[in-house]
This record gives C-alpha cells, structure tokens and sequence, in this order.
C-alpha cells in the first residue's frame, strides 16, 4: 500500500511556532518565515499550486485570486474569524470550500473591548502620554477628570458571542446592557444578561452613553454608522470599535470628534487599515491600537489548531467542521 499524498497548503503568513511544525509533520506545507504579506500577483502564483490556502484577514482573496486557482484548489482554510476579505460567491462557483476560526477570539476580543471602553471613559492614554512627557504636575482636584463607567447604558451592535461576552463583562462594572441585533437573542440569554432589546438601532443610539461595535462587516453592515446615525448619538456618548473599520463612516466619526460632537472613541480597526485617517492620530479623546484585539498567544494557538483540524477533516474526505456558508453570514 502507498502512503497517501500529504496535501500542500500554503500559509500566507507566519504563524506560531508550534502551529507551523504541527502542519509541517501533517502537510507539506509552505511557511512565510519573513511574514512579508503576499502581494495580488503573488497570490495569484500560489494558488495555482495549492490544494489548500490559509489566508488572514489581510489578504484579499478576490475574485480574480479565485477564478486563476488550479483546480486542486478545494480549500481556502482562513486563519481568522472575519471572511469579509474573501469572495464566498466566487469561491462557490468554483467548489472550493471556506473555513474560519470562530468562537475562539470571544473572550480575548471582549477582553480588549472593555479595556478601551475603560480607557477612553477615564481618558488612560492621555494620562499615560502626560507622564511621560513630562508635563505632569502632580496630582489636583480637577485634573484629568474622566467618566465612571458604573451605572451608564452599554449599547451593544451585534450581540453574538462576542457582544455577549462584552455583556457579561460590563455588567459587573455595573453597567446597563442595551443591544441591536439582526435577530433577538433567547430570551434565556437576556433574563442571563439583563439586556433590553431595541428592534431600532436608531432609537438606541440616541438613548445610550457608551456604544460597542460587534457586528461582522457585510455589505448590509458597511457603514452601518453613517454619519446620520452618528448625530444621532448624544455629546457625552463614546464608541468603541473592534469588529471592522468599514461598519463606521470613519470620515465623519473623525470629523465629528474633532468637534466635540461625540465624546471620544476606543478604535481598534480601522476603514483603510494600515492606514489611519492622519487627523484621527492629532486627537487626544481617542485611544487608538493597531488590530490586537484579539492578539493573545492562547487565542493565536487556538485558530491554528482550528485550521489544522480544518484541513485534516477536509483532506480525510469529510465535511470541515467550521465552513463558512453564504446564508448564514
């Protein structure tokens, strides 16, 4: 009997130490050592060749990426939760299968969103550059005043695991948990959370002090704070974002703050990341960090174990336990 053929996958970027040797002993797999992203045409060249691609979320896998893969490529095994960077229509049309990692960067993602939500509401980043300017004085009675966080209403955009986890969280600051959601949750789940439901988002925005962006980015969810949603939010109100740039109309979010029409904001996307709006960065009631929200060993160990059982499932002939379908994004 000949041993079966190892399939070859293709990592676009560098991965844990622990989780490229494990694809090396189970795969012949191709690492990026230098972890210099690929380009288009790059891209192109690799899935000529592969039989299974594992992209992060910045790559752009397109359609023209999709339609010039060879036809051994059946696997696009995604290293991240977000697939907003793939065109699951073209992949579809070509049969070639899309996995994700969800559920893994929940605790993490919320972790961050309420270190930001308590950074921008006790203004943390401009303490920290005042000392180390060395402008600080010492401390006065009315010196660098924030706001408490206990007794203010969380309203919450999309409340999936990482919404709810952000739920359970702010609730033992003592905070009132407000949600819209593309469905209602279980009734279990808001008796558990103590969360009020707003069928209208609009209706909620006006109403609430703190608002969190949770929501995957979609076409039906690109801008989905438009700037008219924006106004619609009151002067003492701050946003924190660490689901994608493209849901806020970054463009009147900046220019809004820059007037003192919205409080601040804790942003840990970006609409045109790497770049960053330069007038974002010359405001002080922003905290501003680039796309760690979910950047812990523990989490980065579980997606690739997540990857790893991705692609063993799918070369062994069996469905993926984490594909990614069209209808229910």
């Amino acid at each position: 009997m000949t041993e079966k053929k190892k399939p070859l996958v293709v990592v676009t970027r560098k991965l844990p130490d622990v989780i490229e040797t494990r694809m090396m002993e189970l795969f012949d797999a191709r690492l990026n050592s230098d972890d210099e992203p690929l380009t288009h045409a790059q891209l192109i060249d690799v899935v000529q060749t592969a039989d299974v691609l594992v992209p992060t979320v910045t790559d752009r896998i397109d359609r023209e990426v999709i339609e010039k893969a060879g036809p051994q490529l059946r696997l696009i095994a995604s290293f991240g939760t977000g697939v907003d960077h793939i065109d699951l229509k073209a992949a579809r049309e070509r049969g070639i299968s899309v996995t994700n990692t969800p559920g893994v960067l929940t605790e993490d993602t919320a972790d961050m969103t309420m270190a930001l939500l308590l950074a921008v509401g006790r203004r943390v980043a401009e303490g920290e550059r005042l000392v180390r300017s060395g402008q600080w004085k010492g401390w006065g009675p009315t010196t660098m005043l924030g706001h408490r966080i206990q007794g203010k209403r969380l309203g919450i955009l999309g409340m999936g695991r990482i919404g709810q986890a952000l739920a359970r969280r702010a609730r033992a600051f003592g905070m009132s948990i407000h949600y819209h959601n593309r469905r209602r949750v279980y009734p279990d789940v808001e008796q558990e959370l103590e969360a009020t439901y707003w069928e209208s988002l609009d209706q909620m925005l006006a109403r609430m002090d703190v608002v969190s962006i949770n929501c995957p980015h979609t076409p039906a969810t690109y801008h989905l704070l438009s700037e008219r949603r924006l106004k619609l939010l009151r002067p003492h109100c701050f946003i924190v974002n660490t689901s994608r740039g493209e849901v806020i109309d970054e463009t009147a979010l900046t220019r809004m703050l820059s007037k003192g029409e919205i409080a601040g904001a804790g942003l840990d996307v970006f609409e045109h990341e790497p770049a960053v709006n330069p007038k974002l960065l010359r405001l002080d009631n922003v905290v501003l960090l680039p796309h760690m929200g979910s950047a812990t060993i523990e989490g980065r160990i579980d997606m690739g174990e997540k990857v790893i059982i991705n692609i063993k499932t799918f070369a062994d002939g069996h469905a993926p336990p984490d594909r990614v379908l069209e209808t229910l994004l």
